[in-house]
């Protein structure tokens, strides 16, 4: 085999034409988008057990433990309620606003935590990235994967509180799952693409708390959305309508809430949900591929 390889180097072929009669790839060249998608499918047991570490590890010097995954959405639960309803009496008009304040605090912070944590999926793990070889898409699902257990462990707080504060159960608490499912996919996209810019621009990290923060005040976290249509132009009101959060979160206090307002009809709310998951996942996967073979160079 290295004898014919060396005559045909002596018969003059290109390194092109070489490496295609033996089935060369060049080193570190960035697979299809399909492979891709298979190899990562194929590291689903690494993304798994890397979320399961980072869970373990995040609470592993706390004396409670795990414990802090209910503690610390009741404490934040608690400390903005303090503020924005008892103090600023922004529960005006809002039926159970504790509940109402929760869900947008739970269902934001999730997403909001993703984003943090996938600016920094690759400048946080060059050790891990230049000693294995795997797929780079890998890190931010499973920080993804991590941020979603610690939702699953706040939705049982919230489900607590929304019961406790007198709400019926009722069938509609069902949507509470696909409109959940809708934003995992949402913010593990928003994920992808934050970690390839934050790859690239390693500031972004410092800039990302003051994003977040605007962007939750502008999601009705924390007073009703009302105050858009009351206090906004009608043009700026209806782009704050169509900000993917505030969707997110407004579907789940319908599912779990009577009454509670909305800014939209709920077949578009779903409508809309549906095709910023779908764009945001898509976009962000695509565009995160595109820099495979950029990630912990240099």
């Amino acid at each position: 085999m290295a004898k014919t390889a060396v005559a045909d180097a002596d018969s003059g072929l290109t390194g092109a034409e070489l490496a295609a009669r033996y089935g060369l790839t060049v080193a570190g060249e960035r697979p299809t988008l399909t492979a891709y998608t298979r190899r990562l499918w194929a590291y689903r047991h690494f993304i798994t057990a890397y979320a399961n570490a980072k869970v373990t590890a995040s609470f592993g010097q706390a004396r409670l433990g795990q414990l802090w995954q209910v503690l610390t959405p009741l404490t934040n639960a608690a400390v903005y309620y303090l503020i924005f309803g008892v103090i600023l009496n922004t529960d005006r008009n809002i039926p159970n606003f504790i509940a109402y304040l929760c869900v947008g605090l739970f269902v934001f912070s999730f997403t909001s935590s993703v984003a943090m944590g996938g600016t920094s999926a690759i400048t946080g793990n060059l050790n891990l990235i230049r000693a294995l070889h795997f797929p780079r898409a890998a890190l931010p699902f499973a920080i993804t994967a991590t941020q979603f257990r610690h939702l699953l462990s706040a939705m049982a707080v919230l489900v607590v509180i929304v019961l406790v504060t007198g709400e019926p159960i009722t069938m509609e608490w069902l949507l509470v799952i696909p409109a959940l499912i809708l934003q995992t996919v949402f913010s593990v996209g928003l994920a992808l693409a934050l970690a390839r810019l934050g790859s690239k621009m390693t500031d972004l990290k410092q800039v990302m708390p003051f994003v977040m923060r605007t962007w939750m005040y502008g999601s009705g976290v924390l007073y009703s959305v009302k105050a858009f249509a009351d206090n906004l132009p009608a043009a700026a009101a209806t782009l704050i309508q169509l900000n993917p959060l505030l969707i997110y979160i407004e579907l789940v206090r319908h599912a779990l809430l009577e009454g509670a307002p909305l800014t939209s009809s709920t077949p578009r709310l779903w409508l809309l949900a549906t095709a910023w998951a779908v764009v945001v996942g898509v976009a962000g996967y695509v565009y995160f591929w595109r820099g495979e073979q950029e990630y912990g160079r240099g």
